[in-house]
């Protein structure tokens, strides 16, 4: 007889019932619920140990210590996550990444240059800082978005300059494969027909200037319906820098986007102390408009040192190169000495970043060693952060990912590279076409990795899951919606993404905005569905964000119902001294997904899919999980999104025969529900 026969017959198991709920307000009568289980077999199966992850990311420098006090500790090492992944703000803020404060500079004289941090440390790293790149292009960051571009910052003196990382001397390509390019959003549509460039040092030798025909957008990324279409004198094949003006049409044109293609580089630089310093491309300051008939330009550039007042300039890559005093006091993270000897990861290894947008291979080996010789729990590491989200082309990122993954294998070729760290994108992760029309982010980046004989450098895959923008919705229909979107995300990547390499959420979480339902039910209902559908999907490893205690903080300002802007996400609000002091819904919820739906052994659980029926209907409001357990328990886990109270009427498993079988052992039910918790909105 099956072991699940035997389990319903002789009654020697318990079945866990584990329910949560946004509220269980009395509405209309509903009919009682049936859970279709299929036990004909897994879809999947998890470790505890891998699967149950949480972050541990940036801060304030003023912060750390009492985030990371022994009291805040003890705190966060109550949770129930397993694992820890190590997320790397400085790198979403287009700064350099000083892993260790000690270390040298390539110009050790002025303070300045290329830098590479120490493998070596005499005391413990309990910090470490990001520096601010003076040599940005991008607008726009993903961290602080306190910088701004240096192509319209009103100063000829400065300019932007593209990674010399990306050029012949490193990539070993031609340059015309991986052109740079700078993008400029003019907000509305313009008439134009003239481009000025005051170029830097190097210059572009050879370049062409686009505009986009098509659909606006908001990004490079979300350009779909149309195409880039050169204007009819864009471009230059014997560029020689200095002031140049280009008379782009003889009509004027009506456009928002303009693409300025850089291919070939005059390999030039104005005292040359290191060969980086010549690689790429620089450009001081861009102006855009209208020649009139007279010779007259006109231009319609914003030019400002500020994010908000300047126009908006979007660039492909920008050269690392900082100084000694463009260190950013906000933008501080826990040194490794401090994250890995706080016990928080529970001796399991943690998944360990190497900056490669804004750093250099020389630095990533340097952590790499330093690692090592810690003997720090390090086995998977993480290249990147939210390469798409800062508009990065999957063939740049593959350009320096393989710089960057050769050199740490030569130091330790057992550890383990993946990436790319996906930024929350619920349509799937795409990029402008190339040539050939593709415009898969991850197609292309993996394509660049085989047509370099480097797709085993490729070893794990990580995204992260905000899957709502809009935090003034209603929880109750987003909630709904989840795991439509999930799903939806893992049909699209399964023709590009290997299924044999683990895939790993880095990050997770109800919004990537503050809103009032990360610190009420919704967020603990949320949390639990994306862990549970992800492990049974077949995903690896899942790290919720927000370990760390916070505070409510308000971040957007266009809510009918004000309250619901104030929000954030974490399961420990602190006091007003710094020191964790309430427990919220997301670290219960986090308890009973790891200690009462899976057993807390690191041992193998089994998961089954299943159906919650209303009749002959399914109940989308309602969704269940299935765990067979370690210990012979069976727990399902049911999550009522709704607003009205539900009532089970049987547990049926399907497979064991044409009619199936319904539970009729003991019966265990663990709830939590607004009868165990609320919230005050003020």
């Amino acid at each position: 007889m099956s072991q699940i026969a035997r389990l319903f017959w002789v009654g020697t198991a318990v079945l866990s019932v584990v329910l949560m709920a946004v509220n269980l307000s009395y509405g209309a009568e509903r009919e009682k619920l049936t859970i279709h289980i299929d036990a004909s077999s897994p879809a999947a199966s998890f470790m505890p140990d891998e699967a149950f992850g949480a972050g541990l990311d940036g801060l304030e420098e003023d912060e750390l210590q009492s985030t990371y006090s022994p009291e805040s500790i003890k705190v966060m090492a109550s949770a129930p996550y397993r694992r820890l992944a190590y997320r790397l703000r400085p790198e979403l803020g287009v700064e350099a990444w000083h892993w260790n404060e000690a270390g040298s500079w390539s110009d050790e004289v002025k303070k300045e240059g290329y830098w590479t941090s120490s493998d070596k440390a005499e005391k413990p790293l309990l910090k470490s800082l990001g520096y601010k790149l003076p040599r940005r292009g991008s607008t726009i960051d993903q961290a602080g978005n306190d910088g701004y571009s240096r192509l319209d910052d009103g100063n000829k003196r400065t300019f932007w300059k593209s990674n010399p990382y990306l050029d012949a001397h490193f990539t070993g390509e031609d340059n015309a494969l991986h052109p740079q390019w700078v993008f400029i959003d003019l907000g509305t549509r313009r008439n134009v027909n003239a481009l000025r460039i005051l170029w830097g040092e190097p210059y572009a030798t050879r370049y062409e200037v686009q505009y986009w025909d098509g659909k606006d957008s908001h990004s490079p990324n979300a350009l779909v319906a149309g195409t880039w279409r050169s204007f009819e004198h864009g471009r230059v094949e014997d560029g020689k820098g200095g002031d140049s003006l280009l008379r782009l049409e003889d009509d004027q044109v009506s456009v928002r986007f303009v693409r300025i293609l850089l291919q070939a580089s005059s390999g030039t630089a104005p005292q040359m102390k290191d060969v980086r310093d010549r690689l790429g491309y620089a450009v001081c300051e861009l102006f855009m408009g209208v020649v009139d008939r007279r010779g007259r330009f006109q231009d319609i550039i914003r030019h400002s040192a500020s994010n908000t007042r300047q126009t908006i300039m979007i660039v492909s890559s920008t050269d690392p190169w900082h100084r000694a005093s463009d260190r950013n006091p906000g933008s501080a993270q826990p040194g490794f000495d401090r994250i890995m000897a706080s016990g928080l990861g529970r001796g399991n290894p943690v998944l360990t970043p190497v900056s490669i947008l804004y750093d250099t291979p020389e630095n990533a080996a340097a952590e790499i060693r330093f690692l090592k010789a810690r003997g720090f729990p390090v086995s998977q590491i993480e290249l990147g952060e939210e390469p798409d989200g800062q508009n990065m082309s999957p063939e740049h990122y593959g350009a320096l990912y393989l710089q960057f993954a050769k050199v740490i294998h030569e130091v330790d070729p057992t550890l383990v590279t993946g990436g790319p760290s996906f930024q929350s994108e619920v349509n799937g992760w795409d990029t402008f076409a190339d040539e050939s029309g593709e415009r898969s982010w991850m197609k292309r980046f993996l394509n660049y990795l085989r047509e370099h004989n480097r797709l085993d450098d490729f070893g794990f895959f990580s995204f992260e899951w905000y899957p709502f923008d809009e935090v003034c919705s209603p929880p109750a229909e987003q909630l709904i919606a989840q795991p439509f979107l999930l799903k939806k995300v893992f049909e699209r990547l399964q023709d590009g993404v290997p299924r044999d390499i683990p895939w790993i959420i880095s990050e997770y979480g109800y919004s990537s905005f503050a809103g009032r339902a990360e610190v009420e039910l919704p967020s603990a209902l949320l949390n639990a569905e994306i862990v549970a559908q992800f492990l049974t999907l077949g995903g690896k490893t899942a790290y919720y964000y927000g370990l760390e205690p916070n505070e409510p903080i308000r971040e957007l300002y266009q809510c009918a119902q004000q309250d619901r802007l104030w929000g954030n996400l974490m399961m420990f609000q602190k006091s007003p001294n710094g020191k964790a002091k309430w427990l919220l819904p997301a670290f219960y919820g986090g308890k009973m997904l790891t200690e009462e739906w899976a057993e807390p052994v690191n041992a193998p659980h089994q998961l089954f899919r299943a159906a919650v029926m209303e009749g002959d209907t399914i109940a989308n409001d309602v969704t269940a999980y299935v765990v067979h357990r370690p210990d012979d328990q069976w727990a399902v886990m049911v999550l009522n999104k709704g607003d009205e109270r539900i009532e089970l009427g049987k547990i049926r498993f399907d497979g064991m025969g044409t009619s199936g079988i319904d539970w009729r052992g003991p019966l265990d039910v663990i709830q939590y529900s607004p009868l165990q918790y609320t919230v005050l909105p003020d």
